[in-house]
């Protein structure tokens, strides 16, 4: 299987590639060959595609080495089905979102990311599946270009459950959604959460 790394960036991505994905359609070209990661992060939002792609030999090394320039979070998070085969979504500073969060000081990232959506939600998960994916976000904190590395889980709950969303993390909402109220989600959320529904679609 081709590697690849999906780098969102705002609204914007970067995907660093063995090979470029065949349903790419509008997309620009980003040459490995004297490519700066911080020049690239300040100059994309001017620029007009929303999709840039590296086609590059070995792109493990090319990520590793952006993680070797910026400060790296780790998050971790889930995909709640409920009994009732609906799923948990949070409304979070006015997106749909999926609860996670950081890892705490050696916490284990399943451990992270039960206690994160049990948090952020007010619910109790009855058990932890298999890992979905991995999503990379880069941002600007205090000055400081940051990579979050969120791992995602399966997860299962109760749906007869108080739902209290923590509003001190900016949360507004949680609900309970079936997979025909996921059309409300995609119009309103972020990159990575879509390729979280995908892959645990």
């Amino acid at each position: 299987m081709a590697q690849k790394y999906n780098i969102y960036i705002n609204q914007k991505k970067l995907i660093i590639c063995s090979l470029i994905p065949k349903h790419l359609q509008s997309y620009q070209v980003v040459e490995q060959e004297g490519f700066d990661f911080e020049i690239f992060f300040h100059t994309i939002d001017s620029q007009l595609h929303n999709i840039f792609v590296m086609v590059c030999q070995n792109p493990k090394n090319i990520f590793s080495n952006i993680k070797t320039e910026i400060k790296v979070i780790e998050a971790a998070g889930g995909l709640v089905k409920s009994n009732e085969n609906k799923y948990l979504f949070i409304k979070r500073n006015g997106y749909w979102d999926l609860p996670k969060g950081k890892l705490e000081l050696n916490e284990k990232k399943k451990q992270a990311a039960i206690r994160e959506v049990e948090e952020e939600c007010g619910i109790t998960v009855e058990s932890l599946g298999k890992k979905i994916t991995k999503t990379y976000h880069i941002y600007e904190l205090k000055g400081k270009i940051v990579l979050k590395i969120s791992h995602w889980y399966r997860m299962k709950a109760i749906a007869n459950q108080a739902l209290v969303p923590q509003i001190e993390e900016g949360i507004t909402e949680v609900q309970w959604l079936s997979k025909s109220k996921w059309t409300m989600v995609k119009t309103n959320t972020y990159p990575s959460i879509l390729e979280v529904l995908e892959g645990g679609d």
